[in-house]
């Protein structure tokens, strides 16, 4: 192992958690509060906003992701995907269900829940939309925020980044096509151009741009390299709170006339969260993967990649649109829902080892 993917590991596995992490829901709740209030008190100035388009790309938008994406980014280190042969089987799992499961296992829910059972309890011009939004949250495996969720179980480091890494690689060139596929299975149809458009602004871009900054600031020295992604983090933080107001305000009309929408819309992501996450945790088991492999593997096939999730809902849908709104519902229960699988791995650890010592 490399000594800068040494340092990266244990700097992953000892990083406190942030207070934004901790209340992440919380902020997420004052943002709907915020954005519906001032959409509903002063719709011209977001209007206006939400026509600052250039090929389809809000350009205010644009500009945020980019801030909230790239400091993101710039925790991976790309150098540990030499690491994968390691836990080849851990890694095999992880793959297994982020990217043959866990998209497929949501456009099955969406269409269940969205299309089928809560029908009649949700706006039929909004029901594709929908469908389109938790389908783009669940093409988008989690990065930077697994770091927390496998801390907390006491996660193999060197797993967790490398797995990371790997799925950031992974991500640049299955993204677009999956979506694709299951947009089109689900009778959603999206425009290639737009969709690779997005995939280069929010993926290819970004990790580019953020992999360069990280390279030039750690030859600069790790204590440079901490302190401007210190930094980052705070401006990061801004623009997602920033995004998700501005996401409230085009959603506010749409949330009060039906406020049991993001309930709704919680409930399919909260059942692929804990299907997934068991399916990745027992595979891992069965395959005879330590318990500090399993964790981080079942930890990262729960979450998600929400930044490029709300991204692409919003370029490809539109501020309005119930795609951008179920992806911003994956934000809301993100924290809750993950603590909550921690919790379940943590406690059942004792079952998963007496497992692998009958084997």
């Amino acid at each position: 192992m490399s000594a800068q993917c040494e340092v990266t590991a244990k700097r992953a596995a000892h990083a406190p958690m942030s207070l934004f992490e901790r209340w992440l829901s919380l902020w997420v709740f004052l943002c709907i509060v915020a954005g519906v209030g001032l959409g509903q008190l002063m719709p011209a100035p977001f209007q206006a906003l939400g026509r600052m388009e250039v090929a389809q790309v809000n350009l205010p938008v644009g500009l945020l992701i980019w801030v909230m994406i790239i400091p993101m980014l710039m925790k991976i280190d790309f150098g540990a995907l030499h690491q994968v042969r390691e836990h080849w089987k851990g890694i095999g799992v992880t793959l297994f269900v982020n990217w043959a499961v866990k998209p497929f296992s949501m456009a099955l829910l969406a269409w269940l829940f969205i299309r089928q059972w809560f029908a009649p309890y949700l706006p039929a011009e909004q029901l594709d939309s929908y469908v389109a939004g938790l389908i783009l949250l669940a093409a988008a495996p989690c990065t930077a925020m697994v770091f927390v969720w496998s801390r907390l179980t006491g996660g193999d480091p060197y797993f967790t980044l490398s797995q990371v890494a790997l799925n950031d690689t992974i991500m640049i060139f299955a993204f677009a096509p999956i979506v694709a596929l299951l947009l089109g299975l689900s009778a959603i149809t999206v425009p290639w151009a737009t969709l690779f458009t997005s995939v280069v602004l929010y993926i290819v871009i970004p990790v580019i741009l953020a992999q360069a900054w990280r390279k030039a600031l750690l030859k600069r020295g790790q204590a440079r390299f901490d302190a401007t992604l210190a930094t980052l983090g705070h401006a990061s933080i801004l623009a997602l709170l920033a995004t998700l107001v501005l996401l409230f305000a085009f959603q506010g009309e749409a949330i009060l006339n039906q406020p049991l929408i993001i309930a709704l819309l919680a409930v399919p992501i909260l059942i692929q969260v804990l299907f997934n996450s068991t399916l990745a945790y027992w595979l891992n088991r069965k395959v005879g993967e330590k318990h500090s492999v399993a964790c981080p593997s079942a930890l990262i096939g729960a979450s998600n990649f929400f930044e490029l999730a709300v991204a692409a809902a919003i370029s490809l849908f539109g501020f309005e649109s119930g795609a951008a709104l179920a992806t911003v519902v994956g934000v809301l229960i993100e924290v809750p829902v993950m603590l909550l699988v921690v919790k379940i791995v943590n406690q059942s650890k004792g079952w998963y080892e007496a497992g692998l010592s009958a084997r």
